[in-house]
């Protein structure tokens, strides 16, 4: 996939960046390039639900985030993405220290793209695959 924008790694970074929800819950950007992105959090009690896993909205958010990351580098300047709509699986209970995601864009499009993120819970350095989720983002010309 190529980037419409020369400075996508910049403009995609501001994108995760400027979420002040995804900075509160501790959300770090690892990498990106042309159509992915890379992201993780480190688990703190505050993500923890009832039972003592990882709360749903937290994976969900991770999973949306880094969606929005991975197709933001795809966007030309001017342009962000905003997600108009989004299916996650849960295929496990998360447990761990960090939740790592990938995100990869399958298909950019003028009016909606679809991106697919996968979140691993990641445990004494071993990773399980918890949840995955495919997003369809609609890139939007900023204000």
């Amino acid at each position: 996939m190529e980037p419409q924008n020369p400075n996508y790694r910049e403009h995609a970074t501001a994108i995760i960046r400027k979420s002040r929800f995804a900075m509160d819950i501790g959300l770090v950007l690892d990498d990106l390039g042309p159509g992915w992105c890379e992201t993780h959090i480190d688990i703190l009690p505050k993500h923890m639900q009832q039972d003592g896993y990882i709360h749903a909205g937290v994976q969900a958010t991770l999973a949306d985030h880094t969606a929005g990351g991975a197709t933001g580098t795809l966007v030309p300047e001017g342009y962000l993405v905003l997600s108009a709509e989004f299916k996650i699986n849960f295929l496990r209970p998360a447990v761990g220290e960090r939740l790592r995601c990938r995100a990869t864009v399958l298909k950019a499009g003028k009016t909606l793209s679809v991106a697919e993120s996968e979140v691993y819970a990641v445990r004494d350095g071993a990773e399980k695959l918890v949840a995955k989720a495919t997003v369809t983002l609609a890139p939007v010309r900023g204000r």
